[in-house]
């Protein structure tokens, strides 16, 4: 069975066991959250109404900085340049179960 969850504006699809980074989630390692899911599939599908008794356990494994991206502006003829960087935070999360 798997399922497909939203967070931080993503969907993700997951299974029981798998290890997956998102956007960076309230908690410290080793809490459990609840997911709610968009879509459940396996033998049956369901989605809409019919997945609202279904919930995804999971649990905060760590949190952590990606690497970093360089940005870089220019304008030709004017002599501007610009280069910043950036590094996103996200959290790692091992799905423990799909209940229903």
């Amino acid at each position: 069975m798997f399922a497909i969850i939203q967070t931080g504006g993503k969907q993700y699809r997951v299974e029981e066991g798998d290890v997956i980074h998102v956007e960076s989630l309230q908690g410290e390692a080793g809490d459990t959250m609840e997911l709610k899911p968009l879509f459940v599939g396996g033998e049956n599908a369901l989605f809409g109404d019919a997945v609202s008794k279904f919930i995804v356990n999971a649990e905060v494994v760590q949190h952590g900085r990606g690497p970093k991206i360089y940005i870089r502006k220019y304008k030709s003829g004017v002599q501007y340049r610009r280069r910043t960087g950036h590094r996103q935070d996200y959290t790692t999360i091992k799905i423990v179960g799909i209940k229903g």
